[in-house]
């Protein structure tokens, strides 16, 4: 009879897991258009490109229901080039997320694997060009991480639950270097803040050696210490910082058919030439050791809904570079970037929508490598000028 029993107990157990709810939902983003760039390093440019406005992408999420409000979820998501069907994130297979966890509606969401800071989960959606603009209307090289430049590996990541509209996210990446507990680490920490038509975010992003293998700026497929993780000029040279810093806040306000929003960050490349490979040396000067190279960056944005099919928006930036010193004793005032994107969106459908963006810079100064400063819009090829000017006509088309 005890057998009987236990048995009995053993299969009502199974039938539990075996009726659990579940789901699990493909989905994805196709952007594709066609671009002029005034100056890719001297010369007109005219081409295709996919994943301006969002990255092309497909994705596979999942959720568990494992009762008293607790849910096992998962996000596999693919990055890919439209035009050539290669992989994106230097050729990772999920390069854009990669991520299993447990969920509470009370307690909130831990999770564990490649996945976004806090920085970019909070702050990054107030910028222009996580709304409208694409990566071209990024902040120049997106040194402040802003618009997903740069995921972060070996992630553990506790999202909060909603408190009468405030959510606030800590993460934590492991360095995974055996005897040195810093090296490659990451951690953040952010909050945002939604009541009505106000929203407020602020965050912080810290990490150590970024331009190591496996650092944040060297962390998107198999690039190695050979290879400099970062080509754009605006901060390539500083990359042998021993600590990446990015100080992010921003608001927005609604009236009706009109959003104004406003970014500050402030990033700081710490303690230069404390790490230094072959290839970071040649990206550009060396700097006194020890020394700290410092940006500031405001970003005004505002966008109308003219209708609920048709949005335009404009933005303006400004980065403002700070000074610092060769090893020479060389000073190098620094650079200044200025910045206007101006754009619109026309949805055809909730699914499928046409935009046109176009984005212009001047730069002034010297800029990270020691020479004079180069226009350089986020994710093109660095102009052989002070001035860059890029448009883009794009259809996206989401599933």
């Amino acid at each position: 009879m005890k057998k009987s029993l236990l048995a009995l107990a053993a299969l009502g157990a199974f039938a539990g897991v075996a009726h659990a709810q579940s789901s699990v939902t493909l989905y994805g983003i196709i952007d594709e258009g066609f671009n002029i760039n005034t100056n890719s390093g001297g010369k007109h440019l005219y081409n295709l490109s996919s994943g301006v406005m969002q990255g092309s992408r497909f994705g596979l999420r999942g959720a568990e229901d494992l009762g008293g409000g607790l849910k096992a979820v998962f996000v596999l998501e693919n990055g890919f080039d439209v035009n050539n069907g290669g992989l994106g994130q230097g050729g990772l297979m999920f390069g854009r997320q990669a991520y299993v966890g447990l969920s509470s509606g009370q307690f909130g969401t831990v999770t564990l694997g490649r996945q976004y800071d806090a920085l970019v989960d909070n702050v990054g959606p107030l910028e222009a060009g996580d709304q409208w603009a694409g990566y071209i209307g990024a902040h120049p090289g997106d040194l402040d991480n802003f618009n997903n430049a740069y995921r972060t590996n070996n992630t553990v990541k506790y999202t909060s639950a909603d408190y009468a509209g405030l959510h606030f996210t800590g993460t934590y990446s492991f360095g995974n270097t055996a005897g040195d507990f810093t090296h490659n680490q990451i951690w953040s920490v952010g909050a945002n803040y939604s009541n009505g038509p106000l929203v407020l975010a602020a965050g912080y992003l810290n990490a150590r050696t970024p331009g190591a293998t496996g650092g944040l700026f060297n962390n998107g497929g198999s690039a190695t210490d050979t290879k400099a993780p970062v080509s754009s000029p605006v901060y390539g040279g500083f990359q042998s910082a021993n600590t990446y810093q990015s100080i992010g806040a921003g608001g927005a306000y609604t009236f009706g058919a009109a959003t104004f929003g406003l970014t500050y960050s402030n990033v700081s490349f710490r303690n230069l030439d404390s790490f230094e490979t072959a290839a970071i040396a040649k990206a550009g000067p060396l700097y006194r050791r020890g020394q700290n190279a410092t940006f500031n960056n405001v970003e005004a944005n505002f966008k109308y809904q003219f209708t609920p099919a048709l949005l335009a928006g404009f933005a303006f930036d400004f980065t403002d570079g700070g000074s610092t010193t060769l090893a020479n004793g060389t000073k190098n005032d620094g650079a200044k970037y200025f910045q206007y994107a101006l754009g619109a969106d026309y949805f055809l459908s909730k699914r499928t929508d046409v935009y046109v963006v176009g984005v212009y810079q001047h730069a002034t100064g010297t800029d990270s490598t020691g020479h004079d400063a180069v226009a350089s819009i986020n994710g093109l090829t660095a102009s052989s000028n002070n001035n860059q000017f890029t448009a883009r006509v794009g259809i996206r088309h989401k599933f």
